[in-house]
């Protein structure tokens, strides 16, 4: 396997005020490889969801380097940095974030529109999306008409939709009663074994880590 992603002595302060700072990494580093599906564990604090941010381009990095797919992507900025986003990346979050007015064949749609797609080959993409997380039967459904395991599917069809190199999960099953936590993380599994996109997710339940290639560990601002 190749490297995909790559994160190089990360160091990330958030300041609140003038003597009010948290530094959320101190010089976390680490590699993922094209294809892998990692889960990063850690107390909370520990700077988990900051280096999912910030290996995501969501977030900006105060020194340190972030490669994906054999490019410097931590210094892209306009056009660049919202195409790498669109296109390259995919996140899933613990809230879902669907669009309540929209039905889960338009919040998926939306995604590929927003990366340029037209109407028809964004609904097609976004068809094939949901085929793929078991929802075709569900196109015309509105967020409140689905349950929190369908909700998190269609986030995942979301993810999707533009065939990212990886998928990014903060939480993912952190909403998720455990019978629905298990489907998604099946779910994930299968999409990663027949597409290879690559997953990180970052999760406090061992359950879930525990199915992954592998588990990243992480304490006070590095991966430990």
């Amino acid at each position: 396997m190749s490297t995909l992603i790559k994160g190089v002595n990360i160091h990330k302060r958030y300041v609140m005020s003038k003597d009010n700072y948290v530094d959320a990494l101190q010089g976390a580093s680490v590699e993922i490889q094209q294809g892998e599906m990692v889960a990063v564990m850690g107390p909370s604090g520990s700077g988990k969801s900051t280096l999912l941010h910030i290996l995501g381009c969501l977030d900006s990095l105060n020194s340190g380097e972030v490669w994906l797919d054999g490019r410097r992507v931590d210094v892209l900025t306009g056009r660049d940095l919202t195409r790498l986003r669109r296109n390259e990346v995919g996140f899933i979050f613990q809230t879902f974030n669907l669009v309540p007015s929209l039905t889960a064949l338009e919040n998926v749609a939306l995604a590929a529109h927003y990366a340029g797609k037209g109407k028809r080959a964004s609904d097609e993409d976004a068809k094939e999306a949901l085929a793929q997380v078991g929802l075709s039967d569900r196109h015309k459904h509105r967020p409140n008409e689905l349950s929190g395991g369908q909700q998190q599917r269609v986030a995942i069809a979301r993810a999707l939709v533009n065939k990212p190199k990886v998928i990014f999960g903060d939480e993912p099953t952190g909403n998720l009663d455990s019978a629905s936590s298990e489907e998604i993380v099946a779910r994930m599994h299968r999409i990663n074994r027949d597409t290879g996109t690559t997953f990180v997710l970052v999760t406090h339940d061992a359950g879930v880590a525990q199915t992954c290639d592998r588990v990243v560990h992480m304490l006070d601002g590095r991966v430990s």
